[in-house]
């Protein structure tokens, strides 16, 4: 666009932009004077300061991916490592003959006596990651509605509840916890040697 095609506007705003700007002196000097009278910025010179400095890098896409196979890959192995909670045996590891328990009760470190008190109960069940949440049938004592069954269970923290009458209920004598998908189950954390 030539200068003759301009608008006179454009013409206008151009010429206004090309002039010269004058300032007052005395502006400038109350300007400086107020800068100046700012305190100087603190550098951290602490080695807690150097290391909460806020900084910045670059992570290429590749260099990104790699990364995040890495935790995943590191993330599965833990998890392999550290959960055997269906009472599987281990990858090369002969299971143990069968003797109607579940695996996970077939190895055991002590004895473990469950109570519930349900006089009005038909059925009372113990489930838990010891019999794989599989029910395991508690006997009724006649005279005082105690439903209970005697297990051998390994050294360790196990979580179970009771199902009464198809109703999940945990033991309100024991601690609980969440199982991270919206139930609350009982915990029992078993010693060496019998709890009868």
């Amino acid at each position: 666009m030539t200068d003759s095609e301009r608008h006179p506007y454009v013409e206008l705003i151009a010429r206004e932009a090309r002039r010269p700007v004058v300032t007052d002196q005395a502006a400038r000097q109350r300007i400086m004077a107020a800068v100046r009278a700012e305190p100087l910025p603190r550098r951290r010179s602490t080695i807690w300061g150097r290391v909460i400095a806020p900084r910045s890098f670059t992570l290429s896409p590749v260099t990104g991916s790699l990364l995040a196979a890495g935790l995943v890959g590191i993330g599965v192995l833990a998890g392999a490592l550290t959960s055997n909670r269906v009472g599987r045996p281990p990858v090369g590891q002969v299971p143990p003959v069968a003797s109607g328990l579940p695996v996970s009760l077939q190895a055991s470190d002590t004895v473990v006596k469950f109570v519930f008190v349900a006089p009005n109960a038909a059925k009372v069940s113990l489930v838990g990651d010891f019999n794989d949440w599989t029910e395991t049938r508690m006997e009724k004592a006649e005279k005082d509605g105690l439903w209970s069954v005697t297990l051998p269970l390994s050294v360790g923290r196990h979580v179970y509840s009771f199902v009464v009458d198809g109703a999940w209920l945990v033991d309100p004598k024991a601690p609980m916890a969440g199982d991270g998908y919206g139930r609350t189950n009982s915990v029992k954390v078993v010693t060496k040697g019998s709890t009868l």
